[in-house]
């Protein structure tokens, strides 16, 4: 029996082949996620550590919360940095400070990609060299207006030494003289940030105050381990201060860099998955087809003494056969598509440090299971099936078609299962947290209607019957042959219906998110525009000077600062937002259910509904207050307004908060112009504020698409990756009408000995392939909206702008793409079928 397996895999392998094709996208998929995760993970882990290859104790400012004063740890002075050096068994220590600092390139556009565009001090030591920086041209900086850059990034601006360069660390536009370039080990420049770096005492100044450090580094003398050296610098330590070893440093960043690519690596190897779910349904479609084909054989091995057993088995085997075909080249292909994907991120300019291509024990013993135990599960029904055919019946092939028991209990449990699945789902957007129902509800909802998609095919592919009509007898054969065997119909449709679910699902989420941030830009926001600090996370502050500068615009009407500031109101966490009361009405549109701005100057505040619902707090009410700097006061509740997702928390008067804040900037700007917003108006501002490269001056539209930018990133990433799915299930379709071609070969000829040409026969072949995929098509439209819908359900509790969006242009632009994928799935199995011998598929059995 195994050599018959092997024996059948060889005779049947070009029909094969699609199966083949459809398990090596999986498990190239699932290698290529690991091979690329590990391969960055281990890279960036190599470089943190070579960067605290001289760090054996670091002292850090201990950011725990502490009751008494809210704010940050205060920084590390001078002269801590001093006692630190003189300890015994210090060699050396080291001063850091930094802060964001933005470079603008020749032409004025920002120099990177925004993520971390930092800044800091360049700390020379005994020999006049600091040990972090290898300068490769130049010298350091050593007094103001002069300054460094990492070599990539004086590359990528085209900057020289002794060229003038543009930068904002807070606002303003400074321009330093370049002195000197240097490489270093820094993961977030090799990631594709950018590093300036200034004298220690100009850093203070831009990032601190003098004599101030963020993090002081210790290197041992010789003979002195990092413990030894960590248990001195603990007898220093002031209050909010601690020291960890640097082995806890790199053992904490591994783990940082691990926890980093976990998400991506999770959310790569599920997409995978939806791929080998769908694979799977190709590989059951083509061991059914093929055990079909060869009943008479199968029955003629049951007669000359072959067990059931042994059926299932020779089955499995051509299974196993194909899975381990598919797993090793799938391991070759996905090895190469983490180097690809590594390559990629370099030329998109987010690089990745120096290091091997990390092929791992587990990624290759992970890539055989999943190809070889994929296939071997999808193929054990149709080998089951197999080995329940009577002889007699087989050689007489009277097995055909499905009992009406079969199909009663199959209709049954579908019906059952998306009634449950439905349900499930529909409670789900009623409950206070319905994901887990809802997702268990989508599942067993999928599965109810793959089940029941023999029962469906026949009524919707009959509505198709007007259309099909206008094709001539090619139509009336398509049409007949899509419901011919609806278990084959459903199993090809099922595949292209899962992908377009997700896909139709995912765009009416994005759609409504899109509106509803649209939404909340215009109902919220009466100012022109919202200044800020660039960067990829947008969270930088601004100068007050900014504030100044476009408030002496004539073209400005009015100017509203917005300051966070942490503190506790009453015991519990809180952020303040200090805001300026005489203007912040004309640039903000808050619905107040009680209460006004009026009254918010000196100790009175306003807040919104669900931080006062949250905390039983009413207009009137008096609430203690421990501000950032560690002072206390007394607040008064002035007024309460409807808080949405640009607008919440706690306002205060900025005159009434600015005296507590340790360092005064402003987190945004609200500026209100005469006549509007327009370009014109736009570049004014901008041009007053020195084209700074650092600074966005965005109107509402802006405001919106920047937040909506993040949801269309990914719902584009989702879309490539959901490519796959629908590449394998386009792969299930061309497998199935090959197939179904060779079954049906002398059929065929019979069709042409009746008079229908090649062309009619090329053209039953498509439409009957335009017809499984536009079936499979309406299907995943359908379950798509639906589960959109639920979806959006749940998070219109959490954001009440949010409303259902249905995007009916892209649902039909999705049903023409499955359409196309039909008539392109065809064109080879339609040729083959219209080059077949009359005769010789007249004589074939």
């Amino acid at each position: 029996m195994f050599r018959t397996a092997l024996r059948n895999v060889l005779a049947h392998k070009a029909r094969l082949l699609m199966t083949v094709l459809a398990v090596l996208l999986g498990v190239a998929f699932v290698s290529g996620t690991l091979v690329f995760t590990n391969t960055i993970s281990d890279a960036y882990q190599k470089s943190s550590e070579k960067g605290l290859s001289n760090v054996d104790v670091a002292i850090q400012p201990d950011d725990d919360d502490d009751p008494a004063a809210p704010g940050d740890a205060p920084r590390l002075s001078q002269q801590l940095l001093d006692r630190a050096a003189a300890l015994p068994g210090a060699a050396s220590a080291t001063g850091t400070v930094t802060g964001y600092t933005a470079i603008a390139e020749k032409d004025g556009d920002l120099l990177g990609n925004g993520f971390e565009n930092n800044g800091s001090n360049y700390f020379p030591g005994k020999d006049g060299k600091d040990d972090r920086y290898d300068l490769t041209s130049g010298r350091a900086p050593r007094r103001e207006g002069e300054v460094a850059l990492d070599a990539k990034s004086a590359d990528r601006g085209d900057y020289q030494v002794g060229d003038s360069v543009r930068l904002s660390v807070d606002g303003p536009v400074r321009t330093e003289k370049l002195v000197g370039v240097f490489t270093t080990d820094d993961g977030n420049v090799a990631a594709g940030g950018t590093l300036a770096l200034f004298d220690t005492g100009t850093a203070q100044r831009l990032f601190a105050k003098p004599g101030q450090y963020d993090q002081i580094d210790l290197k041992a003398a010789a003979g002195t381990s990092q413990a030894a050296l960590k248990s001195a610098v603990d007898t220093i330590l002031p209050a909010r201060a601690e020291a960890e070893t640097g082995q806890k440093l790199a053992d904490d960043q591994a783990q940082e860099i691990k926890d980093g690519t976990s998400g991506m690596r999770t959310g790569m190897l599920i997409f995978a998955g939806i791929a080998l779910f769908v694979g799977v349904f190709i590989i059951a479609n083509t061991f059914t087809m093929l055990v079909a084909q060869r009943t008479k054989e199968l029955a003629l091995l049951r007669a000359v003494g072959a067990s059931r057993r042994q059926v299932t088995r020779s089955v499995l085997i051509e299974a196993t056969v194909v899975g381990a075909v598919a797993a090793v080249t799938g391991l070759l292909a996905g090895i190469g598509i983490g180097a690809g994907l590594r390559s990629l991120l370099n030329a998109t300019g987010a690089t990745v440090p120096d290091g091997p291509l990390v092929v791992s024990p587990k990624t290759v013993l992970a890539s055989l299971l999943v190809g070889v135990v994929v296939t071997v599960l999808a193929a054990w029904l149709p080998g089951r099936r197999a080995a329940k055919i009577p002889p007699v019946a087989a050689m007489n092939a009277l097995h055909a078609a499905p009992t009406t028991r079969g199909l009663v209990v199959r209709n049954t449990l579908g019906s059952i299962l998306t009634g449950a699945g439905a349900l499930l789902v529909i409670a789900g957007t009623g409950m206070e947290d319905g994901k887990t129902a809802m997702g268990f509800g989508a599942g067993v909802l999928v599965i109810g209607v793959f089940v029941l998609t023999p029962l469906l095919s026949r009524p919707l592919i009959a509505a198709a019957g007007p259309l099909l009509r206008g094709f001539g007898i090619s139509g009336k054969l398509a049409r007949q042959n899509a419901v011919r065997n609806p278990r084959r119909t459903a199993a090809t449709a099922s595949a292209l219906m899962i992908g377009l679910t997700l896909i139709t699902g995912m765009t009416v989420i994005a759609g409504s998110l899109q509106k509803a941030i649209d939404r909340m830009a215009t109902d919220s926001l009466k100012s022109d525009y919202v200044v800020s600090m660039g960067g990829f996370d947008g969270t930088r502050d601004l100068s007050t000077d900014v504030d100044k500068t476009l408030s002496a615009q004539p073209e400005v009407t009015a100017t509203s600062a917005l300051r966070m500031s942490p503190a506790r109101v009453a015991g519990a966490k809180e952020t303040l937002t200090g805001v300026n009361p005489s203007t912040i009405g004309d640039l903000v549109n808050l619905d107040f259910t009680a209460g006004s701005f009026r009254d918010l100057r000196g100790d009175g505040v306003i807040l919104d509904d669900d931080t006062a619902d949250d905390h039983a707090w009413r207009v009137g009410s008096t609430l203690s207050v421990t501000y950032e700097d560690g002072s206390k006061g007394r607040l008064r509740v002035a007024g309460i307004y409807d808080g949405n997702e640009l607008m919440r928390g706690v306002m205060i008067d900025n005159a009434t908060l600015s005296p507590h804040m340790i360092t005064v900037d402003d987190s945004q700007l609200l500026v209100k112009t005469k006549g509007g917003a327009t370009d014109a108006t736009k570049d004014k501002l901008e041009k007053a504020l020195g084209d700074n490269p650092a600074i966005k001056v965005q109107d509402k539209q802006d405001v919106s698409d920047d937040i909506a930018s993040f949801f269309t990133l990914m719902l584009n990433m989702l879309y490539g990756l959901l490519g796959m799915a629908v590449i394998v299930a386009v792969l299930g379709v061309i497998n199935t009408l090959a197939m179904s071609v060779f079954e049906r070969s002398q059929e065929i000829g019979m069709l042409r000995a009746i008079g229908l040409d090649r062309r009619g026969i090329k053209r039953m072949v498509r439409l009957e392939s335009l017809v499984i995929s536009v079936f499979g098509g309406v299907l995943g439209l359908a379950l798509g909206a639906f589960f959109g819908w639920a979806a959006g359900r749940l998070i219109g509790d959490a954001l009440p702008e949010y409303e259902i969006v249905m995007p009916w242009g892209r649902m039909l632009v999705f049903l023409l793409l499955a359409a196309l994928v039909g008539v392109l799935a065809a064109v080879w199995p339609a040729r083959r079928a219209a080059k077949l011998n009359m005769l010789s598929a007249i004589k074939a059995e």
